[in-house]
């Protein structure tokens, strides 16, 4: 079992690892916004716990079980990001919300977030209701339009205008 600040650490350390291969006490010292003597405490702990591989002076890097945690972290950091900007959240308050939201979300939940998020994304083109959710964000009004009635509402152009995305 891992703690919020375990899952903190494992993911900047994976997070590290891809771009050179090891991380460093200043490295995860800076993306933590912590002490170095804290980094260095913490990776003797994520050592013991058979997270890290750790030598006093040298880079860390994960372990199998400490990269599988990390991996799973940030896929659900990455998922909850993407939402909260499909929502119209602004980047960097999405990225500090995601990282709250990562370690409290229920499994059951992020399965049901992560299929909303991989549909929207995978989708042709925008759909109505989206038009009318981005519109209701801006402007604090409902638009209430029926498929059936689809040549009424006011997105329909804007909507059939835009080019489809490609695969």
């Amino acid at each position: 079992m891992t703690t919020d600040r375990n899952e903190d650490y494992l993911e900047a350390i994976y997070t590290m690892t891809k771009k050179k291969g090891y991380a460093k006490v200043r490295d995860i010292s800076q993306i933590l916004s912590v002490g170095p003597p804290s980094v260095t405490e913490m990776f003797k702990k994520l050592a013991d716990d058979g997270f890290v591989n750790y030598e006093r002076y040298s880079g860390v890097t994960l372990t199998d079980k400490g990269k599988a945690i990390a991996k799973a972290v940030r896929a659900k950091h990455d998922t909850l990001r993407e939402l909260l900007i499909i929502f119209g959240i602004d980047e960097n308050i999405a990225e500090e919300d995601a990282c709250k939201i990562e370690h409290t979300v229920n499994p059951e939940t992020m399965d049901r977030l992560t299929k909303f998020v991989d549909f929207v994304k995978g989708a042709e083109e925008e759909s109505h209701w989206f038009a009318h959710y981005r519109h209701y964000v801006e402007t604090g009004e409902r638009i209430q339009c029926k498929p059936s009635k689809d040549h009424e509402c006011p997105f329909q152009k804007e909507l059939s205008s835009k080019p489809k995305k490609k695969s």
